[in-house]
């Protein structure tokens, strides 16, 4: 497992780490989300999307529970927020999104710890004061996250 800690001073910079990361993401990937409300997590989701191609505006599925988008691959953004019961998230189907043609990416990841493959991606964000955040990724790969990368 490939560990890296970042540090983000500002949204636009989290938004930056989300566009690599986004870049180098392929068919089948889950990248789990963690973080307090109003940390960044749909900050970061929206520069992962930009750089996994998708063109439309992101927005946080609070509501819907699943956005897909269109990019390089299909772009399945999960906002588990308000599901307090695993039963309700085992009724979204998220097995024909996680092991499908495209990426999946999960708000409120720890909500479903239990059903996650075990290669996933991780991220947690940690407000860190000012608009800054600590944001700490886990990936079952290497992944060039440096600025030139």
């Amino acid at each position: 497992m490939f560990k890296y800690k970042l540090h983000s001073n500002s949204p636009e910079e989290t938004d930056n780490i989300g566009i690599r990361l986004g870049r180098q993401l392929k068919k089948q990937d889950v990248v789990c989300l963690t973080g307090v409300m109003g940390v960044g997590k749909t900050t970061i989701i929206k520069g992962i999307a930009r750089g996994a191609g998708v063109k439309e505006y992101v927005t946080s599925p609070s509501f819907k529970l699943i956005n897909e988008y269109n990019g390089k691959m299909p772009f399945y953004h999960f906002d588990l927020y308000r599901l307090e019961r695993i039963i309700d998230i085992q009724e979204l189907g998220f097995n024909e999104y996680f092991y499908g043609n495209g990426i999946s990416v999960i708000e409120w990841a720890d909500k479903m710890t239990t059903l996650l493959p075990s290669e996933k991606l991780d991220i947690s964000l940690v407000d860190a004061g000012d608009n800054s955040r600590n944001i700490s990724i886990s990936s079952p790969r290497e992944l060039k996250l440096l600025i030139n990368a």
